[in-house]
């Protein structure tokens, strides 16, 4: 009798695998390899303001009285501006929806690449709102793999005086998550997906591929 096989790790408490039916579509497109870049970007897109609709779920709001065409009232508006950092240049699929989605953000740039031999992360250009750390951020690539970019990542943003940093990524792993969670416990990650884990040269199974190349439409 052939054994159960081994159940995943469970997720750190801190993360928040998103689940919605239309979520479910363009993830599927994503991950189909013959969909060609400009497809794969408008799923991003997309995929990526579904997940910001959940990752800014609990953000403060404040009293915001005015006019409709009929009568007065009271509205609400985020109390905060709030940052979106890519990680470069992957993360440039998701920032631009998320820009338009969330009102008054600001976006910096982090750019960070995996040494392929060490699988280490390797930070070459930085660029920050003034005022990073008075409110939320979300530090955002589609891939959450070995967990040494996010963690990177977060660093930064903590010496930065960030107190709410949110993970945003496509596809996470196990490896990945647990990694985070080790160096920054209680780390939070809103995600797509937890796939089964990664393969001899860190990348995501089943995964969706190289995420910058079939966005920008280069090859590896």
């Amino acid at each position: 009798m052939t054994a159960d096989p081994t159940p995943p790790p469970p997720l750190p408490a801190s993360v928040t695998v998103v689940s919605h039916p239309v979520l479910e579509h363009w993830m599927t497109e994503m991950r189909d390899r013959d969909t060609p870049s400009h497809r794969f970007r408008a799923a991003m897109a997309i995929a990526g303001a579904l997940l910001a609709y959940e990752a800014t779920r609990d953000l403060a709001t404040t009293d915001a009285p005015l006019e409709t065409p009929l009568e007065r009232c009271v509205g609400r508006r985020l109390a905060q501006h709030l940052t979106v950092l890519p990680i470069l240049r992957a993360g440039l699929g998701l920032a631009d929806r998320l820009l338009e989605c969330i009102p008054g953000a600001h976006m910096g740039h982090l750019g960070m690449f995996r040494d392929e031999a060490s699988l280490e992360p390797v930070s070459y250009y930085e660029k920050l709102p003034t005022h990073i750390g008075s409110g939320p951020v979300l530090l955002v690539d589609p891939m959450l793999a070995t967990g040494g970019s996010a963690a990177a990542g977060f660093s930064l943003l903590h010496e930065r005086g960030c107190q709410d940093v949110r993970m945003v990524c496509l596809v996470a792993s196990p490896e990945g998550l647990a990694a985070l969670e080790k160096a920054h416990p209680g780390a939070r990650v809103f995600t797509a997906a937890v796939d089964r884990g990664l393969d001899d040269n860190g990348y995501i199974r089943p995964g969706l591929g190289d995420a910058g190349d079939r966005v920008f439409g280069t090859t590896g």
